[in-house]
């Protein structure tokens, strides 16, 4: 039987060596940015890694395989084929049953790159708890899968168009460790700061990958989530963010938008009424995040091998 996911040369070659490892999802090139920019910006996330040292693991499914490094083609693919839809963790059986194409959410990049051996993860934002919880009980499947999935994930947080306090609610029940990178506050995605205090903080990816060693000693087998904010001169302005997005749920509850159909719905209301600012604040935090998760792969592996 072949291995799942299938490693790339590159990406064995790095783990075998003790080399750093990144590991990508691939639903943000698929699904979460416009052709034919997307592409551009999948070649420009691999390249910030390889630039600083650090082999780029992006995961997707391609034509039922499940892959962890992606070559160029690949890339493409995954980029530009009209046919690719998104999977979560559990899809993977059954995209690799139907030999499918598929972008792979936080979920199920998460639980792939674990099972790779890829210590570490960068994302833009995960899902998380959706506003009117009570109404529709929507809750994103990465909290679920974070639970019992040991990787440390680098984020801006969660989109503010979710419900912020009760999913960081959420993450607490269910064991998943959560800590600013250089702030006590979480993260709100487009915004720097949600209005949410950290009880941790870390400040340098040394101190992140000695969290990481200490958490293997205890066992753990929930992630690590490093909430990694945008410079406040990155980020969305704050009051056209609070207004759009005020604009944005009245719009859904008028055209009677429920369940899973409110996020893409709130998220293209969005792109189209900041005139794609946030399509560009989106791009600022998947390079931050890639760029501290390099970070935090590279302290990792210079603490040497592992037993």
């Amino acid at each position: 039987m072949p291995d799942v996911p299938e490693l790339s040369p590159a990406v064995r070659a790095a783990l075998a060596a003790g080399r750093p490892v990144v590991a990508l999802e691939s639903t943000i090139i698929s699904h979460g940015l416009p052709r034919p920019a997307n592409l551009t910006a999948a070649r420009s996330f691999e390249q910030l890694l390889t630039e600083a040292g650090v082999t780029p693991a992006t995961i997707a499914v391609i034509d039922g395989m499940p892959l962890a490094g992606l070559d160029d083609a690949g890339l493409e693919r995954i980029a530009l084929d009209d046919s690719v839809v998104k999977v979560s963790s559990r899809d993977l059986g059954l995209a690799m049953a139907g030999k499918r194409t598929a972008g792979t959410t936080v979920a199920a990049t998460a639980v792939l790159a674990a099972k790779a051996g890829i210590r570490v993860f960068a994302t833009g934002g995960l899902g998380g708890v959706h506003r009117g919880f009570a109404e529709s009980a929507d809750e994103s499947a990465d909290l679920t899968a974070l639970s019992r999935t040991p990787i440390t994930v680098v984020s801006a947080g969660v989109k503010s168009i979710l419900d912020i306090p009760a999913t960081l609610e959420r993450l607490e029940t269910l064991g998943v460790a959560v800590a600013g990178y250089r702030t006590n506050r979480f993260p709100g995605f487009y915004l720097t700061d949600s209005g949410q205090d950290l009880d941790w903080r870390l400040d340098t990816p040394e101190e992140i990958a000695a969290v990481m060693a200490a958490r293997d000693l205890l066992g753990d087998e929930s992630a690590l989530l490093i909430g990694n904010p945008l410079p406040p001169d990155k980020q969305l302005d704050p009051e056209l963010h609070d207004r759009v997005l005020a604009e944005a749920l009245a719009a859904a509850e008028t055209a009677g938008i429920r369940g899973k159909a409110v996020t893409p719905f709130l998220l293209d209301h969005v792109q189209r009424a900041t005139d794609g600012a946030s399509v560009l604040v989106n791009l600022e935090v998947a390079r931050g995040n890639i760029t501290l998760a390099g970070q935090i792969a590279a302290a990792w592996a210079s603490r040497g091998p592992r037993p």
